[in-house]
């Protein structure tokens, strides 16, 4: 890939929004999204970044996030760099394909589309697993255990007191969605 492919390639897909911010390095800023778009000063590397969230939103999730590097995010990552968690693809510029080029760019805006949500849903069922393990290790059933979840929001230890009867309804169902979709995937 040479570099008037690359400027081709980002106007191709963005139009007017693409940037030329120097002979290096491209932005393309919309009001979904901002991407960059750097070459190495040699030229021979290449690195897409899209911002993606504040270091301090993400924090509570870097390790689902570091497991999806591991697991879901293929040629893309997620990174940390100046209080961002960012999405990155990084190649040379030998070999590298239009196609490969413009699916990094698609799989990094599914990233800043998702946000922190993947991270956030990742953990929340390691959570919940962890809540059916418990309660399988107590040989509570199922239906035992969305009552002392009950329980434990008619009492605040969960969600909070002024939650009215209608939310905390949403809630349980929600809670039992869960524990009826993950109950019989977790070993006590």
């Amino acid at each position: 890939m040479i570099t008037e492919e690359i400027a081709k390639t980002l106007t191709d897909s963005f139009g007017a929004s693409v940037q030329t911010l120097d002979t290096n390095s491209y932005q393309v800023e919309t009001e979904s999204f901002r991407l960059l778009v750097l070459l190495s000063d040699d030229q021979s590397w290449l690195r897409i970044l899209v911002p993606i969230a504040p270091v301090q939103e993400a924090q509570p999730y870097l390790e689902e996030f570091l497991e999806a590097n591991f697991d879901t995010t293929q040629e893309v990552r997620y990174a940390l760099h100046q209080d961002v968690l960012w999405g990155v693809f990084q190649h040379g510029l030998v070999g590298l394909t239009i196609a490969d080029f413009t699916a990094a760019i698609q799989r990094l805006l599914a990233l800043n589309e998702l946000g922190i949500n993947d991270g956030f849903n990742t953990f929340a069922e390691k959570r919940i697993r962890q809540i059916i393990q418990a309660a399988k290790r107590q040989g509570q059933s199922l239906e035992l255990t969305m009552q002392t979840l009950d329980r434990f929001y008619q009492e605040g230890m969960m969600g909070e007191m002024e939650m009215g009867t209608r939310s905390r309804e949403e809630v349980l169902a929600a809670w039992q969605r869960q524990l009826e979709r993950l109950w019989s995937e977790v070993e006590p």
